[in-house]
């Protein structure tokens, strides 16, 4: 599987490579080689160049044709861009070649297979999904794409409705833990980086699907060296009652690159219209909703050894919401508004590498319902409606950053404080410090601990939002947090075994978390606050053997809350993943056929509230537990491929949350051409 090279610096070259989406080699501290390539892998594998204290450098020329040497990329987790060798924090990485591999039709998809991420799926296909990290809910995450936070002010369940198809994906990264003083208010409990490909040549590529429920859909992609255009579109009967959808996207990204600078630009378009089934509230089963959303961001970097990077952005999302689909009863409108600069100076000095920043967003919603009552007789008009929005509210927030990075050989320390003001909340200066430290005592482990503050302003749901069955509270306090994590990192060669281990432990002690909760059974659900603390372990091993990969991972979480108020009915944040386990295979079949199995089991602590023909028995149902299987046979050529995939293939009949039934097996099949 791999020879030893016989140089002055220990590298290890490897002639056969598959999947290799764990980062299997993202430990070992030493040159990697890759040799023979499958087609399309060497875009997108991640695999460390040089040991931690060194930046990323050029590929240098081999002696043989066919090796190249790849270096790391930055990832997610600091101000200062730095590799996963010399972050000092665990980032969790899902590459192309997962991505390819993987029985998925959305990020949400994806997600699943990370063991620390918690997907409660509101429909099939991910239509709509609430994703949340270490036991935090749908809100306390930050969601970026390519660096750019796309967080929506109006509420977490819209947010992760991504203007990106998964062929425009080059990799997603996930960092878990509290991040506020890299990425600001939404990173309470971790963040999600969404990065698209920087084709370096021009191509195209396009492909089609179809399969169970009546769905089809399709993408087509193009690439020049100086910018990219993608669309793509997708819509079914839906797999349950009331659970059709339409939905597609536009995205284009561009870059250019020269010696003293950097400009990167990107801008999507995303509309979905779906059935929303009992999404919001098991009494009104027939609800519809309909989503119009538009990013746009721009930024520009220096090069050299200091970097200033400015970057503007704009984010712009339509919803309207009818609680009985096709009448006004309930209906709502909103145009949620978010813009904002910042701008970033990172030097590197002798004593390693420090960056300042600022940034002002301004977070601005009209609405039927969600803010305050508009007056004037020129009120905004709803688009391509004869109403007008009538309620309004807005904020700004105010941030600087400073960090520091030291990177020594075998040890990297990350601090740095985060200085938050915002309009709506309050009229000081909060603090939120933070810091990581890696320890490398030896080539083959890896030690991490980071302690950060985070915190989480309440969305303008939480604040305004009212309906017959839900409560929004005006006097919301905004959350915050101290989280603590522990973590080891191992990786072994045995022969022609590469094995990697992985250890991870959490501790977060929560003030003022937010949650819409039932005071009794015939009560609605107020947003409230309260005290809750998150605890758990996770643990991972990873093992690849000549063209085989397999992954094994388990999380444990607890959940302790500190200010006793009795409630009768947690609707999101005391419903947490209390065991998952993720399995998945990856080997070859035959020729140019190969087989990716991903196996998930699922344990959820809480209850919901059970209803019949929409009404409430006023009994509480505990969730029980749940396994899926799925699987997807891909014949991958030079310029084509064709896939088939089956999800929930023993038709297990689960619930991600209470009255929502999710799909049984579902099978899809789709070929792809590239040029």
């Amino acid at each position: 599987m791999f020879k030893q090279q016989n140089k002055l610096r220990r590298a290890y070259t490897f002639r056969h490579f598959t999947r290799g989406g764990y980062s299997v080699f993202a430990s070992l501290h030493r040159e990697v080689r890759i040799g023979v390539l499958s087609i399309g892998m060497l875009a997108s594998v991640n695999l460390p160049k040089v040991q931690a204290a060194q930046p990323a450098a050029a590929p240098e020329a081999e002696s043989e044709a066919d090796e190249k040497e790849l270096t790391e990329v930055a990832v997610t987790g600091t101000m200062s861009p730095l590799t996963t060798l010399q972050s000092a924090r665990i980032v969790s990485v899902i590459t192309r070649q997962q991505i390819e591999a993987a029985a998925a039709q959305s990020v949400n998809d994806l997600l699943k297979t990370v063991v620390g991420i918690d997907v409660r799926q509101r429909g099939g296909f991910g239509i709509q999904t609430d994703i949340s990290i270490n036991g935090g809910t749908f809100d306390q995450i930050t969601l970026l794409l390519n660096g750019v936070n796309i967080s929506s002010p109006h509420t977490g369940h819209l947010a992760a409705d991504f203007p990106v198809s998964l062929a425009d994906i080059e990799r997603i990264e996930v960092l878990e833990g509290a991040a506020s003083r890299v990425y600001g208010a939404s990173a309470f409990g971790g963040a999600v980086n969404i990065v698209t490909k920087q084709d370096t040549k021009a191509n195209i590529e396009a492909g089609a699907h179809g399969g169970s429920y009546g769905t089809v859909g399709g993408n087509a992609r193009g690439a020049l060296k100086w910018g990219t255009l993608s669309a793509a579109f997708q819509r079914s009967d839906g797999a349950t009652t009331n659970s059709d959808f339409k939905r597609g996207n536009l995205y284009h990204s561009g870059n250019i690159d020269s010696e003293e600078f950097r400009i990167r630009w990107q801008a999507g378009y995303s509309q979905k219209s779906y059935g929303a089934n009992t999404f919001y509230s098991a009494a009104y089963p027939n609800q519809y909703e309909r989503n119009t959303r538009y990013i746009v961001s721009a930024g520009v970097e220096s090069k050299g050894r200091v970097r200033l990077h400015p970057e503007v952005y704009w984010n712009r999302l339509y919803d309207n919401f009818e609680l009985i689909r096709g009448t006004t009863k309930g209906e709502n409108f909103h145009r949620t508004d978010v813009h904002g600069a910042k701008v970033t100076a990172d030097l590197r000095w002798i004593a390693g590498r420090t960056a300042l920043g600022a940034e002002v967003r301004e977070e601005g919603i009209y609405s039927t319902s969600l803010g305050m009552p508009l007056n004037g007789d020129r009120l905004p008009k709803v688009p391509h409606e004869n109403i007008f929005y009538s309620h309004h509210d807005t904020r700004t927030n105010l941030s600087f950053n400073l960090e520091h990075n030291l990177i020594l050989p075998r040890f990297t320390v990350s601090m740095g404080l985060l200085g938050n003001y915002n309009t709506r909340f309050d009229t000081r200066l909060h603090f939120y410090p933070g810091i990581d430290l890696a320890l490398t005592p030896s080539p083959n482990w890896r030690l991490f601990a980071s302690y950060n503050k985070g915190f989480r302003l309440p969305t303008f749901t939480d604040l305004y939002y009212k309906s017959p069955t839900h409560e929004g509270n005006q006097g919301m306090r905004a959350e915050e947090s101290h989280s603590f994590q522990l973590g080891a990192k191992a990786a072994y060669q045995f022969s022609k075994v590469c094995c990697q281990f992985m250890l991870k432990s959490f501790y977060h002690r929560g003030k003022d978390l937010i949650d819409w909760v039932m005071y009794s059974a015939d009560d609605v659900f107020n947003s409230a606050n309260f005290d809750l603390d998150n605890a758990g372990v996770s643990a991972q091993a990873d093992v690849q053997w000549a063209k085989v990969s397999g992954h094994l991972a388990y999380a444990f979480i607890h959940q302790h809350r500190r200010d006793g108020k009795p409630v009768y009915k947690s609707n999101y944040a005391m419903e947490y993943l209390r065991h998952k386990v993720v399995a998945t295979i990856d080997h070859p079949v035959w020729s140019h056929l190969s087989a990716s199995w991903s196996f998930r089991w699922q344990d959820r602590e809480g209850s919901y509230l059970l209803y019949e023909d929409a009404q409430s028995t006023g009994q509480l149902v505990q969730y029980k537990p749940y396994a899926t299987l799925d699987l997807k046979l891909r014949w991958a050529a030079k310029h084509y491929e064709l896939w088939a995939e089956g999800t929930n293939l023993t038709n297990r009949r689960y619930y991600d949350l209470g009255n929502i039934p999710q799909p049984g097996i579902v099978v899809l099949a789709g070929a792809r051409v590239h040029f």
